[in-house]
């Protein structure tokens, strides 16, 4: 009878171990995403495209996201700063844009109170117009720009972000007084898409991502691209080669919570990166013509310092610092 009893002992043994390795061992639990803008913007669809990535990827059991706009995404930083510590199941989209609005605003929270995880690609900026709009053509906007600029009212995200940046320096290279530049600032994508097809916006500026399906429904123009070459998938002249030498672009990346041990943020890295290679990540990066910019760890908490001094030298030369 032991002996029997053994046996079927052996067999349930084997049988849960079995069941076991069957079930996949995810590295992160549920995923909590902070998006720190609204609801179809930047920093919103970066978040939606990485959380289905690392589900696709199996390094994610599930994926939940949370909006916070304004300030640059420096609401949405505090609020993550301050309800995840020691969570190695948050994530907070990051970008240029924030590390911008922290050296104007100099928020009580900043970078250095989360923890770098990685820098995953850039976007470069296109400037854009609804199908109605007179401008047919970049020479058409800047002429007017050039004769009345305030006549031109051009809509991004927050003031001080890339987009204010980048249309700041444009004006610079123009002779335009930065004073002059009427620029209406938004505290995400959705909102600054519907004021420019509402036509209160004569010029949308920011990532194709944000504005593809706009073009491609024929709601949207493309007129230009601040990158430092044409772009693959997007039918538009370089700034560059119409002759003004401006490059505006915004890199995104993820942080994740405070206090995090190092085997719980290499961890995070490790899925994170596992995430990157899956095909709904990839087919992303072409569909969004993401240039992919992979920088993970303490490297990308330098470069991220470095974008400080960076942001803070353009801010000042723009006059919105």
């Amino acid at each position: 009878m032991s002996a029997l009893f053994r046996r079927f002992s052996s067999l349930i043994a084997t049988a849960v171990t079995a069941a076991a390795l069957a079930t996949p061992v995810f590295a992160l639990d549920t995923v909590k995403f902070m998006a720190p803008g609204s609801v179809g913007g930047g920093y919103d669809q970066t978040a939606r495209v990485l959380g289905k990535a690392l589900i696709e990827a199996k390094v994610a059991k599930s994926v939940t996201f949370e909006n916070k706009g304004g300030a640059g995404g420096t609401l949405g930083l505090a609020q993550f700063a301050n309800s995840t510590k020691g969570d190695p199941n948050a994530l907070l989209v990051v970008g240029a844009i924030m590390v911008a609005a922290i050296e104007q605003n100099k928020p009580q929270i900043t970078l250095k109170d989360v923890t770098p995880i990685a820098r995953l690609f850039t976007e470069y900026n296109v400037l854009a117009v609804r199908e109605e709009s007179p401008y047919k053509t970049l020479d058409d906007l800047l002429k007017d720009f050039k004769t009345n600029p305030s006549s031109i009212k051009w809509g991004g995200g927050s003031k001080g972000s890339i987009d204010h940046i980048g249309i700041a320096e444009l004006a610079g290279k123009m002779d335009v007084p930065v004073n002059k530049v009427n620029y209406v600032a938004y505290a995400g994508g959705g909102e600054v898409v519907a004021a420019t097809l509402g036509g209160h916006i004569t010029v949308i500026t920011g990532g194709y991502a944000e504005l593809a399906k706009y073009v491609q429904s024929k709601q949207f123009r493309l007129l230009a691209i601040g990158a430092p070459d044409r772009v693959e998938g997007i039918d538009a002249p370089t700034l560059k080669e119409k002759g003004y030498d401006v490059t505006i672009g915004n890199w995104r990346g993820v942080y994740g919570a405070a206090n995090l041990t190092p085997e719980q943020r290499k961890e995070v890295t490790d899925a994170v990166l596992a995430a990157t290679n899956s095909k709904v990540w990839q087919d992303n990066v072409k569909t969004n013509a993401w240039s992919p910019s992979i920088l993970t760890g303490d490297e990308f908490g330098k470069f991220v310092e470095e974008e400080h001094v960076r942001l803070r030298a353009m801010l000042v030369k723009v006059g919105l610092l």
